[in-house]
């Protein structure tokens, strides 16, 4: 009888045991599983381009990102370095050879068709940053690494940079000299780092714009896209899951489905969510955020982003400084950051808050302080303009913005008026998405390709309104780009100089400063983070002197989600992991929100 009874009680252990290890309804008829969660939600403006390439331009490009691709480190919100992608790593610095070395062995996980994520994934994805025919203001984190700042000046090959796979999951890096490993491998936490499938990438333009051609390494995948319509993400059925064992699906995601309908304005997705359906929102329509706010709805993180505008320095009206310098004074930033944006501070500097200061713990914005004033100043922009000697009512240029992020557009509408104040023709513009000629099902990003120095070379843009995203937590990867050499734009290598120099493209804005530019190397040559964080003191402070850029706002991450869920997190760059979010009686809600059959997946 006793040992029936032990039986029955380890058996009812065991079941208990088994329940916690998942989320996931069980089916005694069929003996199966269901898949989960189906959430509705609203995860950012409309997204036309998947490629972590491009993801500092836009701040729900990176969100939107971060739940597709997983990177080799990843920084908690405590600012904790954890290794995602790495199972283990050594550090050889300085041996009898006089090598500097890192060998880092990957864990084992997969793409989200099945292949293993290899090392060789991770040595593409770098070498692709630093080729010289490939624009990425991101090659400046890999700049340690050996021959990397050399090949993107086109003065090695790219087979001489110093990373290679020697074995399926390890990477060997090698360095030029010693340096900061532990800064190196929180710089590997960068959306921009993360490994891709070559032969994914190089099948076609556009691989990273259709469901049917792209592949995810993160806790979910694209199931389906329909630009305008509706954006469905999964859970990846490989994600860290191992094949040979009986492993639940939602061991590592717990949500199965993510599903933003892009065909509701940001009123119609607002009224959605207090109607119950949508479960988590993003952005808020402007006109209710302070209201939302004030009644306790909203969360509110600093966001490692800074809205700002970029000149067109080809353009003979930006040369000129005092002119730069008097449409920077005339901005209220604290009317913009308060009244228009409400989840917002008004910038003081380029670099925005929670950028580190050469150690953990430390604010380099803090350290630096206030290089701009916060509330205008029209009279010094007037003393500024006449000292410039332009006739203002003799130009007129353009603010342009992309037409899906409200915040920007009215941003854009505030700035433009008061700049006409001072005597030019401003116009603030909206660019839209275009759908590709050849294939109706995809659009290309108009405002990506405004982003290119051949765009500002040719006149097309005057001032285009960017959401710039810190690629890493150190001021270094968004100050170095400004740098003539460090811009990340390659060399022109069909030059006919005949001294085998090639012309460096330099920075898309078309910004040039010996002085500048002095100060990056300087930075460059630094490899102690503390000592170089000081030289970068110097760079903002003459960056926000010349002002090819002009900072605006820190952006805040700022998103609503409901009740019935729970288990956000967010890491250090405030970007929001749904990985371990449940939803209570989530098979309740599923019978409203499973309209389909089967994902189909957009051929």
């Amino acid at each position: 009888m006793k040992r029936a009874m032990s039986l029955i009680i380890c058996a009812a252990l065991l079941l208990i045991i088994l329940g916690g290890c998942t989320t996931l309804e069980y089916d005694s008829e069929t003996g199966e599983y269901d898949d989960g969660a189906i959430i509705p939600v609203y995860l950012g403006t409309e997204q036309y381009n998947f490629d972590p390439g491009t993801a500092y331009t836009n701040d729900s490009m990176a969100k939107i990102l971060s739940l597709l691709y997983v990177g080799l480190t990843s920084i908690d919100d405590n600012g904790k370095l954890e290794l995602t992608l790495i199972d283990s790593y050594e550090i050889v610095d300085g041996n009898r050879d006089g090598e500097y070395k890192m060998m880092i062995t990957l864990k084992d996980t997969s793409w989200s068709d099945g292949r293993a994520v290899q090392a060789s994934d991770v040595v593409y994805a770098w070498k692709r940053l630093l080729d010289v025919d490939y624009d990425s203001e991101a090659a400046c984190l890999l700049y340690d690494i050996k021959n990397a700042y050399a090949a993107k000046q086109g003065d090695a090959s790219i087979d001489d940079v110093g990373i290679t796979a020697p074995e399926t999951l390890v990477v060997e890096i090698e360095f030029e000299e010693s340096i900061d490993y532990t800064q190196f491998l929180r710089n590997l936490s960068s959306p921009a780092l993360v490994p891709l499938r070559e032969d994914i990438v190089t099948q076609t333009d556009d691989w990273a714009k259709k469901a049917s051609t792209i592949v995810t390494s993160g806790p979910f995948q694209i199931k389906s896209v329909t630009y305008g319509e509706v954006l469905r993400l999964e859970r990846s059925s490989y994600y860290f899951l191992d094949s040979e064992k009986n492993e639940y699906a939602d061991k590592y995601v717990i949500p199965y489905r993510l599903e933003t309908d892009y065909s509701l304005t940001l009123t119609q997705q607002l009224t959605a969510y207090v109607n119950n359906e949508i479960f988590y929102i993003n952005e808020i329509p402007l006109s209710y955020r302070q209201s939302m706010l004030d009644q306790g709805y909203v969360t509110v993180e600093d966001e490692m982003s800074t809205h700002c505008y970029y000149f067109n320095m080809y353009n003979e009206l930006f040369q000129n400084e005092k002119v730069r310098q008097a449409l920077s004074a005339a901005i209220d930033r604290e009317y913009i950051a308060s009244s228009i944006v409400v989840f917002a501070k008004a910038a003081t500097g380029f670099i925005p808050y929670g950028v580190t200061d050469g150690s953990v713990g430390t604010s380099f914005r803090d350290d630096v302080g206030t290089l701009i004033e916060t509330t205008a100043n029209l009279t010094e922009a007037q003393a500024l303009l006449d000292e410039s000697g332009i006739n203002p009512s003799d130009y007129s240029f353009t603010i342009r913005y992309r037409a899906e992020d409200d915040v920007s557009a009215a941003i854009a509408e505030y700035t433009a008026e008061v700049w006409s104040s001072l005597g030019f023709t401003v116009t603030a513009r909206s660019v839209s998405a275009r759908q590709n000629s050849e294939d109706s099902t995809i659009y290309n990003d108009v405002f990506e390709q405004y982003y290119t120095v051949e765009s500002a070379q040719s006149g097309q843009w005057d001032v285009l309104a960017i959401d710039y995203q810190m690629l890493s937590e150190e001021a270094w990867s968004a100050l170095a780009p400004f740098a003539t050499t460090f811009s990340g734009n390659g060399v022109e290598l069909t030059s006919s100089t005949t001294d085998e120099e090639y012309p460096v493209t330099g920075h898309v804005t078309g910004y040039s400063s010996e002085e500048y530019d002095a100060i990056i190397e300087a930075a460059y040559a630094e490899k102690d983070s503390a000592k170089r964080a000081e030289i970068l003191h110097e760079a903002e402070a003459l960056l926000c002197e010349d002002l090819p850029i002009i900072p605006v706002i820190f952006n805040q991450n700022a998103y609503m989600y409901s009740s019935v869920l729970s288990g956000f997190e967010s890491n250090y760059y405030s970007i929001v992991s749904f990985n371990r979010v449940k939803m209570d009686d989530y098979m309740t809600w599923k019978v409203l929100f499973d309209t389909t059959e089967a994902s189909t997946e957009e051929e």
